[in-house]
Parts: C-alpha cells; structure tokens; sequence
C-alpha cells in the first residue's frame, strides 16, 4: 500500500502527482495487464529478440 504524506502548505495536485509517479515505478499496472491474456513462451521470446534488434538499430544510427 503507497502512503504518500502531503505537507504543510503542499497542492493536492503536487501530491497526486507524486502518488502517480510512485505508483508507476511499481509496476503494479504493467503486471496486471500482462497477466490479462496468456503469452507462449516462444512469442514472449521473440518479442524480445524484436525489441533487442530495434534498440541495436536505434544505437547503430545515433553512432554513425
């Protein structure tokens, strides 16, 4: 459970925005949507190699 403390004088905004951004660092989210349909194992790997090849692609041209 996040406890976010708001501080004296402090936004509800500034602190819903600190919720927010603790939250995403979690990952709660992001499993949670993962688990709403099964992935095989082969396609979870070849996701992988797909993202692997693109950032290679991407620190290839930023080094030419």
């Amino acid at each position: 459970m996040l406890i976010i403390p708001v501080k004296e004088g402090e936004s509800i905004d500034k602190a819903l925005k600190r919720f927010k951004r603790k939250f995403d660092r979690t990952g709660k989210l992001k499993s949670l949507r993962e688990r709403q349909a099964y992935t095989k194992p082969s396609v979870r790997h070849r996701d992988k190699l797909i993202k692997a090849a693109h950032v290679q692609r991407l620190k290839d041209l930023a080094n030419q």
